[in-house]
């Protein structure tokens, strides 16, 4: 059976019908990329979850394309993992589809990372020689040969290029060539990169990854390394039910933009006193039954200072915002005893607006965040954002 590609937008309503077979369905619904509905005869109604990407089932193509678009999607993606990540390391090449851009962005990074040449480093290694190379492993060699003096289990360095960098890069390349219908020179090229990495191990899928720091001497390696890592944490190809083959690319972008706002945030606030907690553990009341998280908030000398979290609801600048969130966020500075606490949302061109809760001395301000702009400028309005919310609590001190 062949199927006409499915593209849906993130805030669509209305979905599309699609006649598919049982397998593909379930296997579709698996995903968690779309709701699947049954309408009998063999069709199914297609909707958005609340997540966006790409999944190929078979000869089936459905994407869910996040309103922010694909390049600030993986900005969003990658800068909430890793501050280090800019906007440049994703292709600047526009792609309506996410494989292909997926595609396209790794292999720049890594043709830029292998150019000068693979990087190796020091690895321990463990044989059975002849002789003694580095350290012998005394509790191996009685284990397995009591009383044979050869051959000696030993322990060595040795420098060779199966180091974790290059696990991830090559792990990550694997990965992109196991989604199916990429473009032909694309996956050329993706071959091409693997082969330059010949002799470096492939992670096992599900395998945590090896940890790695940025250093002078991998530092061209890192943009590479930082995109890997996406397409290894997001991205899977494996056999789905009735042995369909499912490669899938889903995000929750509610998470995303929870992600990436406390990460921000924490760079953001880094210069002042005191630090920042994701997901503050706190108690609304005095018995301590009633768990509460916030999303961001600063502490100073082991007391809440600022409390920030965010939303991601991108109905448009007219829809307001829902009271809901003020009365959360009411109960967040009760809790915290503060004054002031912000609302983060992800959308743009309305101005901040700030309200006083009544027989109280709380204000909630609702902060909008323009996910259409700039990365760079993204940034720049966290930074404000800290900003204001550190002067914010200077002149409560001063009161």
């Amino acid at each position: 059976m062949s199927w006409l590609p499915v593209n849906l937008a993130e805030l669509d309503k209305t979905g599309v019908r699609r006649q598919l077979d049982d397998d593909t369905a379930s296997a579709l619904s698996s995903t968690g990329l779309v709701e699947v509905r049954p309408e009998g005869g063999g069709w199914w109604h297609l909707l958005p979850a609340g997540k966006v990407g790409a999944v190929r089932i078979g000869g089936l193509d459905v994407q869910v394309q996040p309103k922010v678009g694909i390049a600030r999607l993986l900005f969003l993606l990658g800068y909430a993992l890793d501050p280090g990540f800019r906007p440049e390391d994703v292709t600047a090449i526009p792609e309506p589809d996410l494989w292909p851009a997926l595609a396209e962005s790794l292999i720049r990074q890594a043709g830029r990372a292998l150019a000068p040449g693979v990087l190796q480093g020091y690895v321990s290694v463990d044989e059975s020689l002849p002789l003694v190379r580095g350290r012998i492993r005394f509790a191996d060699q009685f284990a397995r040969r009591p009383g044979i003096p050869l051959p000696i289990e030993v322990r060595f360095d040795e420098y060779a290029a199966d180091i974790a960098e290059n696990q991830i890069l090559r792990t990550a390349l694997r990965r992109m060539m196991a989604v199916p219908r990429l473009p032909a020179g694309a996956r050329a090229r993706l071959a091409h990169l693997d082969g330059r990495l010949d002799g470096v191990r492939v992670l096992p899928h599900g395998a945590p990854l090896p940890a790695w720091r940025t250093s002078r001497l991998n530092a061209r390696y890192a943009p590479a390394l930082r995109l890997a890592q996406l397409v290894l944490r997001y991205q899977s190809a494996e056999p789905g039910p009735g042995d369909v083959t499912v490669a899938a690319f889903v995000v929750n972008m509610a998470k995303v933009f929870e992600d990436f706002v406390t990460t921000a945030l924490r760079v953001a606030l880094a210069p002042y006193p005191g630090h920042t907690d994701g997901q503050y553990p706190a108690h609304l009341d005095v018995d301590r039954t009633i768990p509460i998280r916030p999303d961001v908030v600063h502490v100073v000398n082991g007391q809440p200072v600022a409390v920030f979290d965010a939303k991601y609801k991108l109905e448009g600048a007219s829809s307001g915002f829902p009271n809901a969130d003020a009365y959360q966020m009411l109960a967040y500075c009760t809790a915290l005893k503060l004054r002031l606490g912000w609302l983060i949302y992800a959308q743009g061109t309305s101005a901040p607006g700030r309200r006083r809760i009544r027989n109280t001395e709380i204000d909630v301000v609702h902060y909008p965040l323009d996910l259409a702009a700039p990365p760079r400028q993204i940034l720049v309005e966290i930074d404000v954002l800290a900003h204001k919310a550190m002067q914010k609590h200077a002149v409560t001190e001063d009161r």
